[in-house]
């Protein structure tokens, strides 16, 4: 009776090592393929707002094409994102910006943010008058008046975790590689910001709740001052 028991569950053991073993019957489709994002930016890219890392769905197409061209290239650095992309063609990679430009997915609700009122002031006087003294423009004027961004290229601000806004501000500020090597007019205004400024900016959008839609198009002035934007898309060489 022992033998036998010991036979039955070496057989069941093979069975069940057998299924582990069976292939899985994955369907080649870009929804399968993109699953890869969702280990950083999360199932469904969905975030409860204190992530380091960032929303993409909803994002302007030209702006994640923008971004997974930097990271390949290595304008942009961090490493994670340059392996897994390093082999990637431009074409394919405008299909991954156009699959998560088109995502309808609801946003995390506002970061519960202790926020100071002159920290509230200091952030809502820079975000949408600037400093010209500093010639600072206000982060309006390009991510648009709904700070939901500007067609085809400039990114929203709303519905991103603190800590993602700051160390992006914080990296132009430094010069560090996280923003790449490649100068652009976004570095060029954050060194003129201080580290209080921008932990001030920093908190205010994560407070702020999402709504209304990207705009047309940049001004004449911030579209000169950004040509490097109009590079940077690919419209001129």
């Amino acid at each position: 009776m022992k033998y036998f028991i010991l036979i039955l569950l070496f057989v069941l053991a093979c069975l069940a090592n057998a299924a582990e073993t069976l292939p899985v019957d994955v369907p080649d489709t870009l929804a399968e393929r993109v699953k890869a994002c969702t280990i950083c930016h999360g199932a469904e890219d969905r975030h409860d707002g204190d992530s380091y890392y960032p929303r993409i769905a909803g994002k302007l197409e030209g702006y994640l094409f923008n971004q997974l061209r930097h990271f390949r290239d290595g304008r942009r650095y961090y490493q994670p994102m340059a392996i897994l992309l390093e082999n990637m063609s431009d074409e394919y990679l405008r299909e991954i910006a156009r699959y998560f430009a088109v995502l309808n997915l609801p946003y995390p609700s506002p970061e519960s943010i202790t926020l100071q009122p002159v920290e509230a002031n200091l952030a809502r006087r820079l975000v949408y008058s600037g400093d010209s003294r500093r010639n600072i423009p206000a982060c309006s004027t390009c991510h648009g008046k709904e700070l939901m961004g500007t067609a085809p290229f400039v990114p929203g601000l709303l519905g991103l975790p603190r800590a993602y806004i700051t160390a992006q501000l914080g990296g132009w500020h430094s010069g560090g590689l996280i923003r790449g090597k490649v100068a652009n007019c976004m570095a060029d205004i954050a060194k003129q910001l201080t580290y209080e400024e921008i932990n001030a900016i920093a908190k205010w959008l994560a407070v702020q709740p999402v709504s209304g839609e990207p705009v047309g198009e940049l001004s004449v002035e911030m579209s000169q001052r950004c040509a490097n934007l109009a590079l940077e898309n690919g419209e001129a060489r």
